[in-house]
């Protein structure tokens, strides 16, 4: 019996057969190369969304981008410059998992909070700029969100320059910070008027999605109201609307085509237009 314990064991041929198997077969094609339209369904290569500016060529959908895209396609390069980077959201009401929410957006953005805002040039024509990233807690609106909107407009009067803001607020005034994040409301507005009472030019340009707290307040406040095609755009969503009115809505509510049928904007513009359009609209006002 101990000899058959320490016997040499029979050794086996693997053979393989011409079929792959699932996880082979999808290798086929490297992942991060192409991105299928939420649209039109259609597979586009990566490099040629990124030349056509996240827009498709099929059906002309407008993809989400983000704060540090819609940088490079607006402001000349080189120009850019940021301010109140220093500004760092906390957890005030001590909301269970807030602060490790806000470590994962800031990790998976590489964003300090929802929105970046600075002085650059548009086509040569120094502006205050802020941009709002749908990707950090669904753009939502808390005391640092306002409070950099607030010292923007701020600069922006001590300076003289206008103020252009490109708006991503999904998620509206941000419930895990209470009263302190629905105050920014009222914060922005008021400092969104004394700019305006100085006589300078504000742009608003409304992507997809604006809603809530960011659409009630600063971002529908502005001298010129621009949006994306079809981008949402509202206070409460359309589910939410249509469950408490209890009626069906009319195709493409609340979508900016909707609003500028109904006299909310002023007017849409693709965004392979939205520089050129910013630009000429500065040089009007200037």
């Amino acid at each position: 019996m101990l000899k058959d314990l320490f016997r040499t064991k029979p050794k086996y041929v693997t053979v393989r057969t011409n079929r792959e198997t699932p996880q082979q077969a999808k290798r086929e094609i490297p992942d991060g190369l192409w991105t299928k339209c939420d649209s039109c369904g259609a597979m586009i290569y990566n490099k040629e969304l990124e030349k056509n500016q996240f827009v498709c060529d099929k059906c002309d959908f407008h993809f989400r981008i983000s704060a540090t895209e819609r940088l490079k396609l607006t402001v000349d390069q080189g120009t850019f410059e940021r301010i109140n980077e220093e500004l760092v959201s906390v957890n005030p009401l001590e909301f269970p998992m807030y602060g490790e929410k806000l470590q994962k957006a800031r990790e998976k953005t590489g964003l300090s909070d929802a929105i970046v805002t600075g002085v650059g040039c548009i086509d040569g024509q120094r502006t205050a700029v802020g941009f709002m990233d749908f990707g950090f807690i669904g753009g939502s609106m808390g005391s640092v969100v306002g409070e950099r909107i607030v010292r923007l407009f701020e600069l922006a009067v001590d300076s003289r320059l206008p103020v252009v803001l490109f708006i991503a607020g999904g998620g509206g005034a941000r419930m895990q910070e209470g009263i302190l994040s629905l105050m920014q409301m009222a914060k922005t507005s008021q400092a969104v008027e004394k700019h305006h009472q100085s006589g300078l030019l504000y742009i608003s340009i409304l992507t997809d999605p604006t809603m809530g707290g960011v659409f009630a307040s600063f971002a529908t406040l502005a001298d010129i109201l621009l949006a994306e095609p079809e981008a949402l755009i509202g206070f409460a969503g359309p589910r939410i609307v249509e469950e408490t009115i209890r009626q069906k809505l009319p195709p493409g509510f609340q979508r900016s085509e909707f609003a500028l049928e109904h006299g909310m904007l002023d007017r849409i513009v693709e965004r392979k237009e939205l520089r050129p359009t910013i630009a000429k609209l500065l040089r009007m006002h200037a």
